[in-house]
């Protein structure tokens, strides 16, 4: 059990927080799980082919380890609605002593992996490297789809946000994961461990994370606030469900027919597909498609007898101004 003692202030200083950082890194160890990488499918089968021309030696080594990731690749969120860039610079601050401690928790009683040897004597010189592999990899797998991750996770933040209403912060906690438990004075988590960690006044931060599901991670060093990352609800339907675009300012600018279009584009489909989906006729389909096409917020690429249509970079920054 890793036990995290609560006072009064730490009770009144529980935060949740969203983090594009961990939801790449969890990706990244998702793919290498074949028990997580079913459920992922159908973005992965998407992306894979664009991956697989970036060089990610580094991030796959130091995801590959099972119910292991480093600290330093993970550092929880320094506020509530963190910009990737911004995580990933506290990954470019890592100390050499944090970058040895995260490898010598992954080898565990082994030695250092010939890949990560070069992180492990010269991490000055190697860290860019690192952060590098990462900055792509956001860029190519999990960017273009983070504003259908972030529509779940802030509905599981709402949802929690309800239960606090509702029922206090026992509400908010009993149903976080099966391996957590909230007393009093205290979060206890199931892990394969001993630890007591004494009350701060620091608080504790929740995570929802989707490619982190099914592990509950907890950060329980005592000289950060302690952070929780938990399975968000409604995994299940993550590659199925689509981010509404109602209200938003995006629908102003190009119309709400064009922007629910860009919402569903963060995976390629055909004029046919969008028209089913969208429940229009494919000539009404296809103009729409031109029109975001010709103002470079989708790109076309042939894929056998079909055109095949995704959101570009700016068509994503669009849906998630933030």
């Amino acid at each position: 059990m890793i036990d995290l003692r609560l006072n009064a202030q730490d009770l009144s200083l529980i935060r949740f927080a969203r983090s594009p950082l961990e939801e790449a890194v969890h990706s990244l160890a998702a793919l290498q799980d074949p028990r997580r990488r079913g459920l992922h499918l159908p973005w992965w089968n998407v992306m894979a082919r664009r991956v697989r021309t970036l060089d990610l030696d580094l991030l796959l080594a130091l995801t590959g380890t099972p119910g292991v990731l480093p600290d330093f690749l993970c550092p929880p969120p320094g506020r509530a609605d963190p910009v990737f860039a911004h995580e990933l610079s506290a990954v470019r601050a890592a100390t050499p002593g944090e970058l040895r401690a995260g490898v010598d928790e992954l080898r565990g009683h082994g030695p250092v992996p010939p890949t990560l040897r070069p992180l492990y004597d010269d991490p000055g010189s190697t860290l860019p490297r690192l952060v590098d592999q990462l900055d792509a990899y956001w860029r190519c797998a999990v960017e273009p789809v983070w504003p259908r991750l972030r529509s779940l996770l802030d509905a599981d933040i709402a949802y929690r946000a309800r239960r606090l209403t509702t029922g206090g912060l026992a509400a908010v906690l009993e149903d976080l994961h099966e391996d957590l438990e909230y007393g009093a004075d205290r979060i206890r988590v199931r892990k394969p461990v001993s630890y007591e960690r004494p009350a701060t006044g620091h608080g504790v931060l929740l995570v929802p994370t989707i490619f982190g599901w099914p592990r509950l991670g907890v950060l329980y060093d005592e000289g950060a606030r302690p952070a929780i990352g938990y399975p968000a609800r409604g995994i299940a339907g993550v590659w199925t469900t689509v981010p509404t675009t109602e209200g938003a300012p995006v629908e102003e600018l190009v119309g709400r027919t064009r922007a629910r279009i860009l919402a569903r584009l963060d995976l390629p489909l055909s004029t046919t597909r969008v028209a089913s989906l969208l429940g229009m006729t494919p000539p009404t389909a296809n103009h729409h498609l031109s029109v975001l096409r010709r103002c470079r917020l989708v790109t076309s690429e042939r894929a056998g007898r079909e055109v095949l249509y995704q959101r570009t970079h700016l068509g994503t920054s669009l849906l998630d101004p933030a």
